[in-house]
């Protein structure tokens, strides 16, 4: 079985599955390696190097269906699964929109995505080290205020995704990705406050310098010195790219096929309405070239594509795997991950607010008197209701200029009404996540302090 490539394991479980009278199966087979290092105040405080290689079979007794995983990838532990897998899909309960997707829905050959550099692969720990010191060096250099560190933190993996189906499906692809982040701590007079920065990439080339994410950290970490408390007012909220990116995360989780059928998503029965301005527009697209989120085919085989959620401020589509398109009468739209132990579920991609035209710093300037948001706290937002109040931390905007940091404070409103709300969106679109967005601003909200 040591000679036998993931592939060959893959199709040997799928063969197994009908010996033992599955009426359908599919395999997950994943291997992968992985390095983390973090350092504090000099100090190295973890390495972490680990390669993992596990896999999972999903069979069908027509309508029933089980799945069961394994790292033992010995030819007994192999036919064991495979006959253990079937034997307890005979006992559950049957659901008839279960099953594998048509086979005429299924991906062809796989086109390159500039997923994978093997570079990421060949970060020793001596070189991820290095970065991490040179990250938190800068951030502690640049100013005496920095007195304090949470560390920095150097993420690498490299993996190796097969997944092959009884309907016919059988690809693989290779990935990787690498990140790099610093948490400087700065204190004056007393009070002590802390913030990040990273940079996250496909590629080890692309990954900002070390010294430039420790400085932009620091940065970020003295401009919240001498917060203060707001009264509540009703005011213009302008979000950043980060915070922005959070909003759009719950639009995601909205338009997810899983919430809309369970009746959990306040866009629930909203398909082709207008839900925001008619400058915005929202995708979702698995296709971009060395994306965070992007594949060339998901977990059920079918091809990754663009789909427009937003067009013109109409929501146009709801993401779906394919249980959730048959429960919605709807098409897979290529939105199913999964990992080796999980039925498929509906998840974004690259799923992204593209930029404006505005700086930035122009939408600030546009804003008398109102709120910049940098951080969230709690977890405050009822998705079926769309009700939203959360903390939040960021700078006060008076006329036109951030004036001072502010915190201990809560902004609320209703998600539905936010993105009716939004009257700009900026330039600064930086895809560092798979959820982006750039800088956003919002009519009014509530924001609630002292």
């Amino acid at each position: 079985m040591s000679a036998l490539t993931l592939d060959d394991i893959a199709t040997l479980l799928l063969r197994g599955a009908r010996q033992h009278g599955a009426t359908a199966a599919d395999v997950v087979v994943a291997e992968g390696d992985s390095l983390m290092v973090g350092v504090r105040l000099g100090t190295v405080e973890k390495v972490q190097r680990a390669r993992a290689k596990h896999l999972g079979l999903r069979a069908f007794a027509g309508a029933r269906s089980a799945i069961l995983s394994t790292s033992d990838f010995t030819p007994a532990a192999l036919e064991q699964l495979a006959a253990d897998a079937v034997a307890l899909a005979r006992v559950t309960a049957p659901d008839p929109f279960s099953g594998l997707p048509e086979p005429g829905e299924l991906a062809g050959a796989a086109t390159s995505l500039d997923l994978f550099d093997p570079a990421v692969g060949q970060v020793t720990a001596e070189q991820a080290t290095a970065w991490c010191l040179e990250a938190e060096t800068a951030a502690r250099d640049a100013d005496a205020r920095i007195t304090n560190s949470e560390g920095a933190e150097f993420d690498a993996g490299s993996h190796l995704v097969v997944y092959a189906a009884s309907n016919g499906f059988h690809g693989s692809y290779r990935s990787s990705s690498c990140s790099l982040s610093c948490v400087p701590v700065a204190s004056q007079n007393g009070s002590m406050e802390r913030d990040h920065w990273y940079s996250a990439q496909r590629r080890l080339a692309r990954l900002d310098s070390p010294a430039s994410i420790g400085a932009t950290a620091a940065a970020r970490a003295l401009r919240r010195l001498g917060a203060r408390q707001v009264g509540t007012a009703q005011v213009p909220v302008v979000f950043d790219p980060d915070m922005a990116g959070s909003l759009l995360g719950h639009l995601a989780g909205a338009v997810s096929g899983g919430a809309v059928y369970r009746g959990l998503s306040f866009l629930a029965g909203k398909l082709g309405e207008a839900i925001a301005p008619s400058f915005l527009n929202v995708y979702d697209d698995g296709t971009l070239a060395d994306g965070l989120g992007s594949k060339p085919f998901d977990g059920e085989g079918l091809p990754t594509r663009r789909t427009p959620v937003l067009e013109g401020g109409v929501l146009s589509a709801y993401l779906c795997d394919t249980y959730a398109a048959r429960k919605l009468s709807r098409r897979a739209t290529g939105n199913a991950a999964r990992s080796v132990g999980d039925s498929p579920h509906v998840s974004p991609t690259n799923f992204f607010l593209p930029a404006g035209t505005t700086p930035a710093r122009e939408l600030i300037a546009s804003v008398k008197s109102g709120l910049y948001v940098t951080e969230l706290m709690g977890f405050g937002v009822n998705a079926t209701t769309g009700d939203y109040s959360r903390g939040a931390g960021g700078l006060w905007i008076e006329n036109g200029e951030l004036a001072y940091p502010v915190s201990e404070i809560t902004i609320a409103g209703n998600l539905l009404q936010m993105f009716r709300d939004i009257e700009a969106v900026g330039d600064d679109l930086v895809m560092r996540r798979s959820i982006c967005a750039p800088t956003i601003k919002i009519a009014r909200m509530t924001v609630a302090g002292s």
